[in-house]
């Protein structure tokens, strides 16, 4: 490796976020629970999810500081093991791996239910397939998105916000329509307290979702706002959309009803909203349980990459796919298991509540977590958001210990029972539950993994010891300087924009200029970032060849370089991200000279750049070579309000070469409305020499050239075709249409067979309230 070290890209804004955690809290849970809590605790269960929300705050809190403390791949998985040690982080990274394998289980019979029995009122080929038929449907559904995240289709990162959206519009209607038909509730609290505090792990499984944000910290932009956001917003909404359904579901239904029904949101809705209503609700279920499933096998492949990365697991499941870049052995692995859960019958409510035991257990040890990393304060963890000083230790501690209680509740039964080893009897107050006795289970499996395999080969160590006797830490500092970015993806074009971009950073020496290549490997949504990182040394390894490679080309052209290889999802958003942190002055890159009226005009990366960059951009399309940004240099002298920043570059090309030369060409139309305007070539001259003064080059040494024909186009392409460079600025400002820089510009770049460079300014168009909108919730 080189002295360049990998970045990965941040390219998920608040809203990104928000629809991640929300997509995996909005599932199975609000469509599905709601029978199985009203027949543990009546009424009374909307207490236990306002109490399982308040859980989730807690640990989102504690969540939020350790994702921007230690934005890693791996969530709660990768902070317990770093601060408490690999013992703890075998309980954890299995546990969650577990949880997120029941969790997805239990969306697919919730999928099942919601599809035959539900959509079988509506659609007779698929009633009365029973049992056997939902957990078909379950397994063929399962086996599906496993497969689509193999594959990794890119679309399902988009489609998950869709899916969130319209479920939201759908609960929102359900409450809103709910409320208005007058829900009675009858006796409230019908199987006592107890039973409300149990019903709080059945629950907690709808609320694992924001740590599905955790998981994705290393690619929220501006972390220390957006992702506490996120998670505090991921967990209050659906908080208090769970309160909301159980109160029109007990209110509307008997309790016998809704305990006995597989559909419950759907037969609820039937009662105030209709047929019609009810059919809308199990479409949205359908959704609901496909998006939640799809996040839980993202995240576990996630999680195992993790353990993989900290050698507490095998690294051989952790291999991304040679053509599809997904990780495609553990996504595999999650979705066998899962489909093994489904096909052995283990029951609905058993799958949800063995997922809310080991999240709890993941959570208890976060909030331990939080308050070991505080003290030991080690060099690596510096959070952006912190729990304010009012709320600490009370958060961590109050959340530890709520998380304690309900495993315990969930554990135990309180009825005396007698436990019998051989001849030895033991009585015990209470007796032990199924969930309880496989969470332990699992548990167990974590620790002897850790003792059987991970103990020798694990590489973090506990900073609890640090904790105890903490010690202080330092500062860093920046500096104001005129910077040009230049992607490099091309070993063969990379000197000659370099060297370009060189030119204009020369032109700038008493700014103290800087020119920063940046490279970036694009990355599929179904591949965490770091994991591409660690399995892909082809493409790594070529990417810091390219960049070491820029490191000499720039000693040789005597100017300042930073290197940053980034890995991301899309190359445009994270070269706009390099120029914002780079305070950027410049961004040049390079052309294939081919257009599209498709997807894209000039292409996937550079349409985001142009459009949107806060600075000069400058796009070349290189021609032969000694014709680049060298020669005979031409520019297009016109009125439009990007022709300077054209002359500019051309004149810092000038200035860079041996033995180059500037011409000014102007075209003019041989008609005149008015005799005062004077011949076309007086025109011309008059916008050459504004041009000149515009741009500033008006002591710099030019030729110029004017020439009159009533075909503007044709003459400037002729002309063009003279040179071995030419400049011209962009005809068009705001968004990209079916143009970027304008159609002349574009067209002279498509067919003239020499180095074309199109130049720009700051895009300074008025933003629509549309991007407005979307930009602040990406701040």
């Amino acid at each position: 490796m080189s002295e360049t070290d990998q970045e990965l890209a941040r390219d998920l804004g608040f809203l990104e976020a928000y629809t991640i955690g929300l997509g995996t809290m909005i599932g199975a849970g609000i469509f599905v629970l709601p029978s199985i809590a009203a027949q543990q605790a009546g009424p009374a269960s909307m207490i236990s999810f306002f109490a399982g929300g308040i859980v989730s705050l807690l640990a989102a809190l504690s969540l939020s500081e350790l994702a921007t403390g230690m934005p890693k791949a791996g969530g709660s998985y990768y902070y317990v093991n770093r601060a408490l040690g690999p013992f703890f982080g075998s309980i954890v990274g299995w546990g969650m791996w577990a949880g997120l394998t029941f969790a997805s289980a239990f969306y697919m019979i919730g999928f099942g239910q919601y599809l035959l029995p539900g959509l079988g009122q509506y659609i007779g080929f698929l009633a009365g397939w029973g049992q056997l038929g939902i957990t078909v449907a379950a397994l063929v559904m399962a086996a599906l998105l496993t497969a689509v995240n193999y594959y990794g289709v890119k679309e399902t990162g988009s489609l998950q916000n869709v899916i969130v959206l319209t479920l939201v519009g759908l609960i929102v209607a359900f409450l809103a329509l709910g409320f208005i038909s007058g829900p009675t509730i009858g006796e409230f609290n019908p199987n006592g307290w107890p039973a409300v505090a149990a019903t709080i792990g059945t629950v907690y499984v709808t609320f694992i979702g924001f740590e599905v944000i955790a998981t994705s910290a290393e690619e929220i932009k501006n972390p220390s706002r957006n992702l506490p956001l996120a998670m505090i917003a991921s967990v209050v909404t659906p908080t208090l959309m769970y309160v909301g359904v159980m109160f029109v579901s007990t209110g509307t239904l008997s309790i016998d009803a809704l305990a006995t029904s597989e559909v419950p949101v759907a037969d609820v809705a039937t009662e105030f909203m209709g047929s019609i209503g009810a059919l809308a609700m199990i479409v949205g279920a359908v959704l609901a349980t496909v998006s939640s499933a799809n996040a839980s096998i993202l995240s576990a492949a996630r999680v195992n990459f993790a353990m993989g990365r900290d050698r507490i697991l095998v690294n051989w499941l952790n291999e991304v796919h040679e053509r599809f870049r997904t990780p495609y052995r553990a996504i595999s692995a999650t979705g066998i298991i899962t489909l093994v859960l489904i096909a052995i019958g283990v029951g609905i409510g058993t799958l949800a509540e063995v997922a809310s035991f080991m999240y709890l257990v993941t959570y208890a040890l976060v909030h331990v977590t939080v308050v070991v990393l505080r003290r030991a304060n080690p060099e690596a963890y510096d959070p952006a958001f912190q729990i304010p000083s009012v709320l600490y230790p009370v958060v961590p501690v109050v959340g530890m210990l709520a998380c304690l209680t309900v495993l315990f509740q969930m554990s135990v039964e309180f009825v005396p029972t007698v436990v019998t080893f051989g001849p030895v009897e033991l009585a015990l107050p209470v007796t032990p539950t199924p969930v309880g006795a496989i969470g332990t289970v699992l548990v167990a499996f974590g620790i002897a993994w850790y003792y059987l395999y991970a103990r020798d080969r694990a590489l973090s160590e506990s900073l609890v010891g640090e904790a105890i006797a903490p010690e202080p830490t330092a500062v860093a500092n920046g500096d104001d300087r005129y910077r040009v970015v230049v992607p490099v993806a091309n070993p063969e074009t990379e000197q000659d924009l370099l060297r370009m971009a060189a030119a204009s950073a020369h032109a700038h020496e008493d700014e103290n200029a800087e020119v920063i290549a940046v490279n970036v490997i694009e990355v599929p949504r179904q591949t965490s970032l770091s994991q591409d990182l660690e399995f892909e040394e082809e493409r790594v390894e070529r990417q810091q060849e390219l960049l070491d490679s820029a490191r000499d080309i720039a000693a040789d052209l005597d100017i300042g370089l930073q290197t940053r290889a980034i890995v991301g999802r899309n190359a445009g958003s994270v070269i706009l991200d390099v120029i914002e942190e780079e305070n950027a002055d410049h961004v040049l890159l390079g052309w294939q000279g081919t257009r599209s009226r498709r997807e894209h005009v000039l292409g996937s990366t550079i349409d985001p750049v142009i459009g949107r960059a806060p600075c000069d951009a400058t796009l070349v399309k290189l021609g032969s070579e000694g014709e680049r940004g060298e020669g005979d240099i031409m520019v297009l002298a016109g009125r439009g309000p990007h022709a300077p920043i054209a002359a500019r570059r051309a004149s810092e090309f000038v200035a860079a070469a041996d033995d180059a030369s500037l011409t000014l060409l102007n075209v003019q139309s041989p008609e005149t409305d008015t005799d005062d305007e004077g011949s076309p070539t007086e025109r011309g001259e008059a916008v050459i020499e504004e041009l000149a003064e515009r741009a500033g080059i008006q002591y710099m040494s030019y030729e110029t050239e004017i020439r009159v024909a009533e075909d503007t186009e044709q003459t400037i392409l002729e002309a063009a075709a003279e040179y071995d460079t030419v400049c011209v600025g962009a005809t068009r400002s705001g968004a990209i249409s079916q143009a970027v820089f304008g159609s002349l510009p574009e067209t002279i770049g498509e067919e003239v067979d020499k180095t074309v460079v199109m130049a720009r300014g700051p895009e300074e168009s008025a933003m629509s309230v549309r991007e407005a909108l979307l930009r602040r919730l990406e701040v």
